[in-house]
């Protein structure tokens, strides 16, 4: 089991970023990752933190979260005999980060500039190699630093998103429960509840999440790092990836613009949490109240393809059982789900 060290979230915590990476002993030269944009919101700030405790910093300003720049990343890491890296930004510059660090063999440092999915605290990352995304296990951030001021500041769409990601959390739990019972999968209950406890605190306070407001940044963050500590218990992605990311992993390859990972997955939480017997009115109400997508047209692409995304999901991670089957949807299935669900 592998967990952060030290968790922070707050106002100006940003400046804290030194401050940790002096406390936890981490060595005298870092690698900061970080994009153009995310290195002046953030970036700056951090090496500032960083240099008053006398840790000397390189920067790598990413084009893109593909293999390339992990192997940028990792070779300027061993190149240079770097101690640790620090992702500055999204789940971009944080995934090869996160990345790099793992294949040099160091540790890492998250530090978030939204609030958009749960990937900020995980030992996953999304990269894209060979023309596709492609999720590989990585290193577990040692310390995450959030800054709610910064995150309010962020686009309110990317709060909304990470809402999304946290909803998903209700039906891969349910997920990984029939996992247990139809293929015998190890199975986390403590993981499980804390994964889904996320979920259920953000439906019941969705009314309060608003744009701007650091509050709701705050709480947010909290349930993303509960996330992430859920998935470090498990070994796995299992407590929060389960029917309703394949979808979204579907679309991503059948949408011609596909909208935010956490935004696909709400949608797919809706649909997936009906197919369980659950309450997928809850789910939709909630994300309405947040004010996060919960329909195709919504999320930007066409009805068929969510429709494509639907029937094709269940081809994703075949290896991970949900309650899409091995077998799938139908064409007449999926559609009578999306209608009954009014996702179209």
């Amino acid at each position: 089991m592998e967990l952060p060290r030290s968790v922070v979230i707050g106002h100006d915590a940003i400046k804290q970023v030194g401050e940790v990476c002096a406390n936890l002993k981490m060595g005298r030269r870092a690698l900061l990752v970080a994009d153009p944009t995310t290195m002046k919101i953030a970036g700056e700030a951090a090496v500032r933190s960083l240099q008053d405790r006398k840790i000397k910093t390189e920067e790598y300003l990413i084009p893109d979260a593909n293999w390339q720049a992990v192997m940028t990343a990792r070779d300027i890491l061993t190149s240079k005999d770097l101690d640790f890296a620090l992702g500055v930004g999204g789940g971009r510059s944080i995934d090869v980060a996160k990345l790099s660090a793992f294949q040099a063999g160091l540790p890492f440092v998250s530090v978030p500039t939204a609030a958009s999915h749960d990937g900020v605290v995980s030992s996953q990352a999304s990269i894209e190699k060979e023309g596709q995304k492609q999720t590989f296990g990585a290193q577990t951030p040692i310390a995450v630093i959030m800054d709610t001021g910064i995150i309010a500041e962020s686009p309110f769409r990317l709060l909304a998103s990470g809402c999304g990601d946290i909803m998903a959390n209700l039906t891969a739990v349910k997920d990984w429960a029939l996992g247990r019972n139809l293929r015998n999968e190890y199975y986390s209950s403590y993981a499980a509840a804390l994964s889904e406890l996320a979920a259920r605190l953000l439906i019941e306070n969705a009314h309060t999440i608003k744009p701007r407001l650091e509050e709701s940044a705050w709480f947010v963050a909290k349930a993303l790092v509960s996330s992430g500590v859920a998935m470090s218990i498990a070994g796995s992605s299992r407590p929060a990836s389960g029917s309703e990311h394949k979808f979204s992993h579907a679309l991503d390859k059948v949408a011609k613009k596909p909208a935010l990972h956490g935004e696909q997955c709400g949608v797919g939480t809706i649909m997936m949490m009906y197919l369980h017997g659950g309450n997928w009115e809850e789910a939709r109400n909630a994300l309405l109240a947040i004010g996060a997508p919960t329909t195709a047209r919504a999320l930007g692409i066409t009805d068929d393809e969510l429709l494509e995304a639907l029937i094709h999901a269940h081809e994703i991670h075949p290896e991970r059982y949900t309650i899409l089957g091995d077998a799938g949807l139908t064409h007449d299935a999926a559609e009578r789900l999306a209608h009954i669900t009014k996702v179209v």
